[in-house]
């Protein structure tokens, strides 16, 4: 009985040989291991293979691998939703790798979902720009051509100084931080683009200034002479390395140009972005 039962459950093919084991036969178990190898992008692939992978491909513990080290920080203290924490790993991880507000809707916050990096985003708003409140030198102006629902617009003057400052606990990595600007006001006619260049002037006689600071002690200062109007330009700040994921890292950054000896102006300035550094050399190779 035993062997005609052994018999029965073993595929055979015409000529009543067993079979070979195929892709499908792998337990879950065996699957989930494979998959905790993998990068979230190959995971996903992988999971339309069989039902074996498809199953397996939904294991807490693979996400969580997946998920940065302050994940449950990220939760409880930015987005302050702890009922996140109940979902699926897999289904936490998608949440986060959409933009997420926190400060009012000023800033946001998401994982790369290829790697699942921490960025966040700093919008016009949050910044201290000089003047702001001068509708004789700024305005904000609405777009959709950010993450945010304005940007700050520089019709012209002569002190131009933006400042930034955030305080956050990332994981342990090197960051690169970058200004988001466009020399010109684009806007929609007749459903096409067109930017505006009425007020450009100015930045092609001297470099801007780029500075960044952090509470360790490192600094970056750099300049470049602000370009490609008409078209948004990640201008890279600079670097800076995280190495205790259990502190605050306190980041300043400023962009300056402050020789009064001429006005500029016609700049758009959209936010302020943080990103670890592999994933903006990906980033900047598709810009």
């Amino acid at each position: 009985m035993g062997a005609n039962i052994s018999g029965a459950m073993v595929d055979r093919d015409e000529g009543g040989s067993p079979l070979k084991p195929r892709l499908g036969d792998i337990p879950e178990s065996c699957a989930a291991l494979v998959l905790a190898l993998l990068d979230p992008p190959e995971i996903c692939k992988l999971a339309r293979v069989n039902r074996s992978f498809h199953g397996a491909s939904s294991a807490d513990f693979i996400w969580e691998s997946k998920l940065p080290s302050n994940y449950i920080f990220i939760v409880e203290k930015v987005l302050r939703d702890p009922t996140l924490l109940s979902l699926q790993k897999k289904q936490l991880y998608a949440g986060l790798c959409r933009p997420n507000p926190f400060d009012a809707g000023r800033k946001e916050i998401w994982l790369d979902k290829n790697t699942g990096g921490v960025c966040l985003s700093i919008s016009s708003k949050a910044l201290t720009i000089t003047g702001i409140d001068d509708r004789r030198y700024w305005t904000h102006i609405s777009t959709e051509e950010s993450r945010y629902p304005t940007v700050a617009y520089l019709q012209q003057i002569w002190w131009f100084q933006v400042d930034g400052e955030v305080e956050f606990g990332f994981p342990v990595g090197t960051y690169s931080l970058f200004f988001r600007l466009q020399l010109g006001k684009s806007s929609k006619r007749l459903g096409r683009r067109v930017c505006n260049s009425k007020h450009i002037h100015g930045w092609e006689i001297k470099p801007v200034r780029f500075q960044l600071t952090t509470s360790e002690g490192q600094s970056v200062e750099s300049r470049c002479h602000l370009d490609n109007p008409g078209n948004w330009v990640l201008y890279r700040v600079g670097d800076f390395v995280v190495q205790n994921p259990n502190a605050f890292t306190n980041i300043k950054f400023s962009l300056t140009q402050i020789d009064c000896t001429h006005t500029k102006g016609g700049l758009c300035v959209d936010a302020a972005l943080i990103y670890p550094t592999t994933v903006a050399k990906e980033i900047r190779s598709c810009s």
